[in-house]
């Protein structure tokens, strides 16, 4: 199951597909008893989606049986054992994907010419995500983190990793044959291939970056590199071999003294906004504004989540989820318009924005 959203994974999801495009989604929980409704839930939603393939005059006897053909592989890769908040499974002629989200999503089938995506932009920018980089002398291990766990993430040459006949540093300086590991030639043209390798990735999916390594490992990166110069580095060793949870507890405190701090700004652009009337609050004045661009900044509590219906276009009002033109997604529908308007989307804990109703927004204009 996929995790990592990076801007050229979306746009490749975003492209033009054969009809038909199937998006499946499905709520998912991580604990008991709440998760013994998953397996059937997610057999009904998936078997939902071959009966409206049946349905659908538009898609020919071929295509049914090859998109249903990837539906069936899709569910086979599904592992509820480590299920998050939502499921998607996308599923199209020759292809297909299954995306577990940190964010709750509606249960839903979508047969379009593209995939569904307003979910996973919502769910990645909920997870305000980040990179780990650990390094040593023989392995540089890349992390993707979350908003409560790290995954090593095997992308872009990632881990790096190199061998030597010993590195016992101390027995060689004993003996005069080693100054330093980490003045080593060949130890120092190691860290910057991972600082290019580095550089790449942050090009492309560019996000908070994090070093953990032993003192002398961060200084020598520091030295040799120029992509990681202005990550946050955390002397601790090990991690380059650790496991996910030792590297997640390594940087969590870091994490959450950002996420205060970032809260706290949030908070201070709010009132400013308020006060020079650049302000808007609640999910249809919000909406609106989205809608035209005018967004620069969205706040979003997080776990805000409500149903509404578009009433003429003009405005949304409360609805019941079920109810016919029902939008149960619409805080995702929102979060991806801000993003796609260049606006900074920030989430926040729940109760951060008061009479604000759960979102909130600072204004261009």
């Amino acid at each position: 199951m996929e995790h990592a959203l990076s801007p050229t994974t979306l746009t490749e999801l975003r492209r033009p597909r054969p009809y038909p495009a199937v998006s499946v989604l499905t709520p998912t929980h991580r604990r008991e008893p709440e998760n013994t409704q998953d397996p059937v839930r997610l057999r009904n939603v998936v078997a939902e989606a071959k009966k409206q393939l049946e349905a659908d005059p538009a898609v020919s006897r071929e295509r049914r049986a090859d998109v249903e053909r990837q539906l069936d592989q899709a569910l086979s890769e599904v592992d509820l054992a480590h299920a998050e908040d939502g499921l998607v499974i996308f599923a199209a002629p020759g292809e297909h994907q299954v995306w577990s989200l940190a964010r709750a999503v509606p249960e839903r089938v979508v047969l379009s010419d593209t995939f569904l995506t307003r979910n996973l932009v919502s769910a990645q920018a909920s997870e305000r995500p980040f990179w780990v980089l650990s390094v040593s002398a023989d392995q540089v291990t890349l992390w993707n983190g979350g908003t409560d766990r790290v995954t090593e993430h095997r992308v872009g040459g990632f881990p790096l990793t190199r061998s030597r006949e010993n590195f016992d540093a101390e027995r060689q300086e004993r003996i005069g044959d080693l100054p330093s590991t980490f003045r080593d030639e060949g130890t120092r043209h190691f860290l910057r291939d991972a600082d290019t390798a580095m550089g790449r990735l942050l090009r492309e999916d560019p996000r908070p970056l994090y070093i953990t390594g032993e003192t002398a490992a961060l200084s020598a990166l520091d030295g040799v590199g120029s992509a990681t110069k202005d990550a946050v580095h955390v002397p601790h060793g090990g991690l380059a071999h650790g496991t996910p949870d030792a590297v997640w507890q390594t940087v969590r405190p870091l994490q959450e003294a950002e996420t205060r701090k970032n809260t706290a700004a949030v908070a201070r652009e709010l009132e400013t906004a308020r006060g020079r009337r650049a302000f808007a609050s609640g999910v249809d004045e919000v909406w609106q504004s989205a809608r035209d661009g005018r967004v620069r900044l969205l706040a979003v509590e997080e776990n805000y989540r409500v149903t509404v219906r578009d009433e003429g276009g003009d405005h949304l009002v409360p609805a019941i989820s079920g109810d016919l033109d029902a939008r149960e997604d619409i805080v995702d529908e929102i979060v991806e318009q801000c993003l796609e308007t260049g606006a900074d989307v920030r989430f926040v804990p729940d109760g951060t924005l008061g009479d604000a109703s759960g979102i909130a927004g600072v204004l261009r204009y």
